[in-house]
């Protein structure tokens, strides 16, 4: 799989502004740049994993939607995705950028095999959101990992309840970013007397494992007609937020292969339920 790499290697590239001061990050908590840069990269992997996807994208059967709103119908919730893939509601506009095109703006670091890869593929792309196919959640915890647990464990839970409240056939995946360094730059705190900016101290492994645990609280379900994700996963980083290269961590706690959280596992996933689920789209 190339998302997890991949998505560690883009993030350590500053290229989050901020408002405030103007000064570069490579994450920032008020943009949604790491989710879209997460969000692309499983749309990649699933592409290259899942050829009755690529045959419908060849066939302009199915398109692309970026911040599609999603509304419950049972109980009127309305909810944001990062990514969906879908039935096009209308003919594609040719202004709208293609998936790869999205690739530069989104500040995706390929190497030459994984573009090689990329280039390979039906061109996919983005259309007025029709039926929801494939709905993508990302959601990063980077720092404070303790208090974000609740926050986090129910912002992804509202996202497969709004989903399905839409869609029960739609595919819901959830992916959580979790910061695995000892410590990291907060943006939003200000600078000390020097000019410096102080870090936040991550105990690890411990903060890292109670938030795994959470995401692992979180409903999944094996068939439509029930609550919970249809896939999801966890991919573990090191970033400390200060310009030093971020790492992929994949030693434990980080999911590992056979575990309900494994990367590698939720694209299979997907891709499997794709092809049974849409098999006659």
């Amino acid at each position: 799989m190339i998302g997890p790499e991949a998505f560690a290697r883009s993030l350590s590239i500053p290229s989050v502004k901020s408002k405030a001061d103007g000064s570069m990050w490579q994450y920032h908590s008020r943009s949604d740049d790491h989710s879209k840069k997460a969000c692309w990269l499983v749309m990649l992997d699933l592409l290259l994993n899942c050829p009755l996807l690529r045959k419908h994208v060849s066939e302009g059967k199915v398109y692309f939607g970026i911040n599609h709103e999603m509304r419950d119908f049972q109980q009127n919730r309305k909810k944001d995705l990062d990514l969906v893939l879908c039935v096009g509601a209308a003919s594609p506009k040719s202004s709208l950028p293609t998936f790869d095109a999205l690739a530069e703006p989104y500040g995706i670091v390929l190497t030459p095999e994984e573009q090689a890869q990329l280039n390979e593929l039906p061109s996919l792309r983005q259309a007025p959101v029709g039926s929801v196919l494939v709905a993508l959640e990302a959601k990063a915890c980077m720092t404070e990992h303790v208090k974000a647990r609740p926050r986090l464990f129910d912002e992804l839970n509202s996202s497969h309840l709004t989903i399905h409240g839409a869609t029960d056939e739609a595919i819901a995946v959830g992916l959580v970013v979790v910061n695995f360094a000892d410590s990291f730059i907060s943006p939003g705190k200000a600078p000390d007397a020097s000019g410096a900016r102080p870090f936040n101290i991550h105990r690890q492994p411990g903060v890292t494992e109670r938030v795994l645990e959470k995401v692992g609280e979180l409903p999944r379900r094996s068939a439509t007609g029930r609550e919970g994700f249809d896939a999801l996963a966890a991919v573990l980083v090191d970033c400390r937020n200060d310009g030093h290269p971020v790492s992929l961590v994949t030693a434990p706690p980080a999911p590992q292969p056979g575990d309900n959280l494994y990367y590698d596992s939720m694209i299979l996933r997907i891709a499997q339920l794709y092809a049974t689920r849409f098999v006659h789209h």
